[in-house]
């Protein structure tokens, strides 16, 4: 396929998955760390772009793997709608980046975050954290949270439940391989989320998770701009979405080196979201 047609294919499918992700992420839940859910006054959203993804040998394999932790005699829980926000202590944000890890800019991010002692969260691909094995490790060893977001970033919503499942599980199982534990948070790609993908999620012991900010970093806006919508959308609660994959995140890289800090000095707790362990 020619390189114009490709970028033609890949804008209309973010086009697509934004109206699905639009009314995927309506009248989200919002979650309290530790707390049952409880809803939100308004919430919003928008899609995620990335580059295609290589083959690797995963792909001709079968499924294996540990099946995620269980609960004993208990109903499980299958939410409609993924979580937008994360409460804590006073004025608390989180940080999230999709698509990764690269070794591009993955590990500037990581840099930045630890110069400043701060937690995020990373929704790596499958295909990706198996050719980058030691960039998972760190970010489980750094006290990231690494969550599940497919092996190959497809949009959920036109596969089957059997397609969606080997996405969701493949990408437990190298993560847990590579950090050494198994994942509990979900975001599906592109914000295109349906009943299967709650129910398969929910069945692997992983809660769905959107986003309250969307940097829209994969347009290359420039640093600027990403930091002044991260800034100009900061409030208690916010779960900000950005990449650190899928094309040129140079530009995202630049940017959270100069918000992050000035989050901080206006007084806002970036952290990760902790769930009880069932």
């Amino acid at each position: 396929m020619k390189k114009d047609q490709l970028l033609t294919r890949r804008r209309a499918l973010a086009v697509g998955a934004a109206t699905v992700g639009a009314a995927g992420t309506a009248g989200l839940l919002t979650v309290r760390a530790g707390d049952q859910p409880v809803r939100p006054a308004a919430g919003a959203a928008g899609p995620e772009a990335r580059r295609a993804l290589k083959p690797s040998a995963y792909r001709l394999q079968p499924l294996t793997g540990h099946d995620p932790p269980r609960a004993a005699a208990r109903r499980l829980l299958v939410r409609r709608e993924p979580f937008l926000r994360v409460f804590g202590r006073g004025r608390t944000m989180v940080l999230t980046f999709d698509d990764g890890p690269d070794p591009r800019y993955t590990p500037d991010i990581l840099d930045t975050l630890q110069a400043y002692d701060v937690r995020a969260m990373f929704f790596v691909c499958g295909e990706m954290a198996a050719e980058n094995p030691d960039l998972v490790e760190r970010m489980a060893d750094e006290g990231h949270v690494v969550g599940n977001h497919t092996w190959s970033h497809p949009l959920l919503t036109r596969l089957t439940r059997r397609q969606i499942r080997s996405e969701m599980k493949r990408t437990c199982s190298v993560i847990e391989d590579t950090s050494g534990e198994w994942p509990r948070w979900f975001r599906a790609p592109y914000g295109a989320w349906n009943r299967a993908a709650f129910q398969l999620g929910a069945e692997l012991g992983m809660e769905p998770l959107a986003w309250t900010v969307d940097t829209l970093d994969w347009t290359e806006p420039g640093a600027r701009t990403i930091v002044d919508r991260v800034e100009n959308g900061a409030a208690p609660g916010v779960v900000v979405l950005s990449h650190d994959a899928g094309g040129d995140r140079s530009e995202s890289v630049r940017a959270l080196r100069d918000y992050l800090p000035q989050l901080l000095d206006d007084g806002y707790h970036i952290t990760v979201p902790r769930r009880r362990h069932v």
